[in-house]
């Protein structure tokens, strides 16, 4: 799950070819029933003088370095 509440960088997990990696609404978030069944909480770390990052934006950013890392890119 890619939240601002997440305590792991995304660039400190290891993904893997089976992963799933879950976005919420950029309004919203998901829901907290959703936080709840969730093991890991991921996070794009920003400046604290930024906003924030639109969904399109962190999705790409993730999306990357997923397939880096498995070697799809």
């Amino acid at each position: 799950l890619m939240t601002t509440k997440g305590s792991i960088s995304y660039t400190e997990f290891k993904f893997n070819s089976k992963d799933t990696i879950l976005f919420g609404r950029e309004s919203y978030g998901v829901p907290e029933s959703v936080h709840k069944i969730i093991e890991n909480r991921l996070k794009i770390p920003m400046n604290k003088k930024a906003r924030s990052l639109n969904i399109a934006s962190s999705v790409a950013i993730v999306l990357a370095e997923s397939l880096r890392q498995i070697r799809l890119l």
